[in-house]
């Protein structure tokens, strides 16, 4: 237990860092590119990709405090933008009254609710009451959404959303995007659950040791089960947000932002090991890591390059942690 108060202090310390990274990589970022990246239009396009990437790593992070993973987040969202795409199309027609418009968008979003609700609960039993390893678990299941939406599509694209749905994307509210204030709204609702809610509690617990949880008298199978549902909501809300920003939806959307989500969730200082993570440290570890992606798109570094770089970071970040814990413990 001793270990494992060290290593919280040693994770806030991080998070406690990742401001004045922030402030760095704008400084840095700015002069660069004669100051373009704090331009309307640079800073416009980071708010319309910033909701899908962390409402991503926010089901990330959420299954990784509790020692899991999943992998199947991507397939997830794509499954569910696809499914309640062909539902929007197939029942929408040119005679559709504005009206009836409305509520078939209303219910496209609660069958992209219900779904997720059941991606996650089918990773959740996988591994908490068959006992599959997460990483094994989600695997097989982001292969198995994935082939289902292929099935369903045969590979095509499917597009034309109602203008309703598709106006969500560019809409405001104050100013500020809709999408944005959906992530922005999630952020916070997590928060107070990590943070102040029994379940928030017991997701640390069994990411610390889930055999002492157990002898706790706490439902462990129930609440790692729970953790994935809440995982595939979060999966869920990103593939509509998506859905509506590019108005059409396919099998292979978004499938290069799943190491940016683990690596985003490592380096807000969220344990991989489980145990820790922070809302905090992620938003930070977010807009760092978006804003750099932003400040190379403009000197024109190719994304094969920048996503090469994230992989040498997330390596980076781990072992950094690894040797300062085992500097610690020695």
């Amino acid at each position: 237990m001793t270990e494992k108060i060290r290593n919280w202090s040693k994770r806030n310390s991080d998070i406690a860092a990742l401001p004045f990274i922030l402030i760095a990589v704008i400084v840095i970022m700015t002069a660069a590119t004669s100051g373009k990246f704090l331009s309307k239009g640079n800073l416009s396009a980071l708010s319309s990709q910033l909701p899908e990437l962390g409402l991503l790593s926010l089901a990330m992070m959420v299954v990784i405090i509790t020692n899991g993973i999943n992998l199947s987040i991507i397939s997830s969202a794509n499954l569910v933008s696809v499914l309640m795409a062909i539902f929007m199309t197939r029942t929408i027609t040119a005679e559709t009254s504005t009206g009836m418009i409305w509520l078939i968008v209303l219910a496209a979003i609660l069958l992209g609710i219900i779904i997720s609700i059941i991606l996650g609960a089918i990773n959740g039993g996988l591994i908490a009451y068959i006992g599959l390893p997460p990483m094994l678990a989600t695997l097989g299941t982001m292969l198995l959404y994935e082939g289902i939406t292929l099935t369903i599509t045969k590979g095509f694209v499917i597009s034309g959303m109602p203008d309703i749905f598709v106006e969500y994307s560019y809409a405001k509210i104050l100013g500020v995007p809709l999408p944005l204030l959906t992530m922005i709204l999630a952020l916070i609702v997590v928060g107070i659950i990590l943070e102040r809610r029994p379940f928030g509690k017991y997701l640390y617990l069994i990411g610390s040791s889930e055999t002492v949880t157990r002898f706790s008298a706490i439902d462990t199978k129930k609440t790692i089960v729970k953790a994935y549902v809440m995982s595939g909501i979060l999966a869920g809300i990103a593939g509509m947000v998506m859905l509506s920003r590019f108005n059409s939806a396919n099998a292979r959307s978004g499938s290069s932002l799943q190491l940016l989500t683990i690596l985003i969730s490592v380096l807000g200082g969220t344990d991989p090991n489980g145990g820790f993570g922070k809302v905090l440290g992620l938003t930070m570890s977010l807009l760092i890591l978006q804003f750099i992606t932003s400040g190379l798109n403009l000197l024109g570094v190719t994304q094969f390059i920048t996503l090469a770089l994230w992989g040498i970071l997330l390596i980076a970040v781990i072992a950094y942690r690894r040797f300062t814990e085992h500097k610690h413990s020695s």
